[in-house]
């Protein structure tokens, strides 16, 4: 205090420089140099209040030191002393004008070494393009698993380009701030998942990626029957006359092969996994015997009699959505379901003529078969009860049926390759229902029909013709003009189809041998 009274140079502001000073910060050492003269005056200062200020601000000229330092940083003013008075005003001018260099508080050495990273690692070999490529920088392998991830996701995002379109142009024209560059603000700034696929899938154009054929890796000698995704695992299933059955791992890149079962003297007509996918069921053409294959104990169960099946063969089936039992499909217009437990039928139904196409509801409730004749039953798994029949609106000859996930469509084939697309609830109540709408995109018998898991496509395919697979949305019920692409032909005369468990990939089998696979990037998961 008697320093700064007696009017000492280390601890006086100079009262020259009070115009230079912000107001806040002039009230501030105006106030204190006021009260400390006051203090001065009077003689006297209570001690505690004297040891709160020290505890609080530190000593008169900590404070002092700490005010101009603060005025140091944020206006770059160099406050002088009074030796310093003879200084110019253009000096002072001057120095209001420099700004300090802040230095940084600590450096990292390795923030400036090009460091390199071991690509012989297990777990970064696949980024690597080359034997030569042993050691790679931090900063080109961040550009590598950059390129990967884009090749994977089929592509750099039409958001990313636009945001890199965006920041292009404003550094040529900083001055124009156009609707593209707000947009582009305008995304970077909400927050919220733009990377994922909207709510619901838009019609006309599919954006789809051709991939590798989901059997590049063991290719089918002969025409495939079969081809369908597992339930709950990233795995796919092909089988066909070649008499084997093989599961792929589904990555779109490689699809490495897991796993191949030769069934001797066993040309497969159709191959389907269990509800949980344990297991996997196997007819063919000429006998009733079918095999089930238990991939948990990797054993291979022949099923040689039924009892209660009075059948000279068995080659279509279904499985139940409860997966407790099995719809066969046998002559004169009979549908036998058998239970798995007991390998024993333990009811059956009968329709006029015979049946070309079998689809339980979503809930496995009732069962939907179509007839040769142009017929649909309806009936109750319960009791095997018809609960309805219909004729299939202009339909000669029935020739596949297909049911929605949501229970809300039905959808069946013919032999002229129209495909009547109907409502459930309707068909249960009408004795004539007409369909939502008749598709006739196929010239050929729709041979195949197969609902994705969100009920948005129906997918339709004859085998009678190359090429002859559509992809219908629903509910427009329009045709995607992109699929399948015409420049080159891949898909041949399609045998089955089937779609990954949430959509994300779509494949069919082919007389070829093999397993065209698509990316449906609509869907982000598998």
């Amino acid at each position: 205090m008697d320093k700064v009274a007696s009017g000492s140079k280390k601890g006086r502001v100079p009262m020259k420089r009070a115009s230079e000073l912000t107001p806040d910060y002039e009230k501030e050492v105006l106030e204190r140099h006021k009260n400390t003269q006051e203090i001065t005056v009077l003689g006297e200062e209570n001690a505690s209040v004297k040891l709160l200020e020290d505890l609080v601000f530190g000593t008169e000229e900590d404070l002092v030191e700490r005010l101009v330092q603060d005025r140091d940083d944020r206006c770059a003013t160099l406050l002088d002393d009074d030796s310093d008075s003879s200084d110019s005003d253009v000096e002072n001018e001057a120095r209001l004008q420099v700004r300090p260099t802040k230095k940084a508080v600590w450096q990292d050495e390795d923030d400036e070494l090009d460091e390199e990273v071991d690509m012989t690692h297990r777990f970064r070999r696949d980024l690597t393009k080359s034997d030569a490529e042993a050691k790679m920088s931090k900063q080109k392998m961040r550009r590598r698993m950059k390129e990967q991830f884009q090749k994977a996701m089929g592509g750099t995002p039409s958001w990313a380009e636009k945001r890199k379109k965006t920041k292009n142009k404003k550094r040529d024209d900083s001055d124009d701030d156009n609707d593209a560059d707000e947009d582009g603000d305008d995304l970077m700034t909400k927050t919220g998942n733009f990377v994922g696929s909207s709510e619901s899938l838009p019609k006309g154009i599919i954006r789809t990626k051709k991939c590798l054929h989901a059997n590049n890796d063991h290719p089918s000698e002969d025409r495939l029957t079969t081809v369908q995704f597992h339930p709950s695992a990233q795995v796919v299933m092909t089988a066909g006359l070649d008499q084997s059955i093989c599961l792929f791992q589904v990555d779109g890149k490689t699809n490495p092969k897991i796993q191949s079962i030769l069934l001797e003297k066993f040309p497969v007509n159709k191959a389907q996994f269990s509800v949980g996918g344990e297991q996997v069921v196997a007819t063919s053409f000429r006998n009733k015997l079918f095999y089930i294959y238990d991939m948990m104990e990797g054993k291979v169960i022949p099923v040689n009699s039924v009892r209660g099946l009075n059948e000279q063969r068995v080659k279509e089936f279904e499985v139940s959505p409860d997966g407790q039992s099995l719809a066969l499909t046998g002559s004169s217009g009979y549908l036998h379901v058998m239970t798995m437990k007991t390998k024993e039928v333990v009811k059956s139904m009968k329709i006029n003529g015979n049946i070309t196409g079998v689809a339980f509801s979503h809930d496995g409730s009732k069962v939907f078969t179509n007839s040769d004749e142009g017929e649909v039953y309806i009936w109750d798994m319960r009791s095997s009860k018809c609960l309805n029949r219909f004729t299939d609106d202009g339909c000669v000859s029935g020739t596949s049926i297909a049911t929605s996930r949501n229970g809300q469509y039905l959808a069946c084939g013919s032999a002229a390759g129209v495909v009547n697309v109907y409502s459930q609830d309707v068909c249960m109540r009408q004795t004539n229902p007409k369909p939502l709408r008749a598709i006739m995109n196929l010239v050929t018998s729709a041979t195949s029909l197969h609902f994705n898991p969100t009920s948005e496509i129906l997918a339709i395919a004859s085998r009678a013709s190359d090429e002859a697979v559509r992809l219908v949305h629903i509910p427009s019920f329009s045709v995607f003009s992109n699929f399948p692409m015409f420049q080159r032909k891949t898909v041949y005369r399609p045998q089955s189809l089937d779609f990954s468990p949430n959509s994300g990939f779509f494949s069919l089998a082919n007389n070829k041998g093999h397993a065209p696979l698509f990316r449906l990037l609509h869907y982000k998961d598998f």
